[in-house]
């Protein structure tokens, strides 16, 4: 049976996305993930030197979370 996809939001950091996923590229080309890891780290800062994936740059360039949205208004 396939994990639940689950997307955790890190405090000042990246998206953890663990279970059954397949990445795809803007070009619709599958991006390669480690055989067997069960997570992956997504960057959200925009300093990654490993984009799409998360290399802890979000630390050095003190990246900082916006505002929690309001629920009721979120799309």
């Amino acid at each position: 049976m396939t994990q639940p996809v689950t997307i955790t939001v890190r405090k000042n950091g990246s998206l953890l996305v663990t279970g059954d996923i397949t990445l795809i590229d803007h070009t619709g080309l599958e991006i390669p993930r480690t055989p067997g890891k069960p997570n992956v780290a997504l960057c959200r800062c925009g300093h990654s030197q490993r984009k799409p994936f998360c290399d802890g740059a979000h630390k050095s360039v003190g990246f900082i979370d916006p505002p929690d949205a309001d629920p009721v208004t979120a799309p």
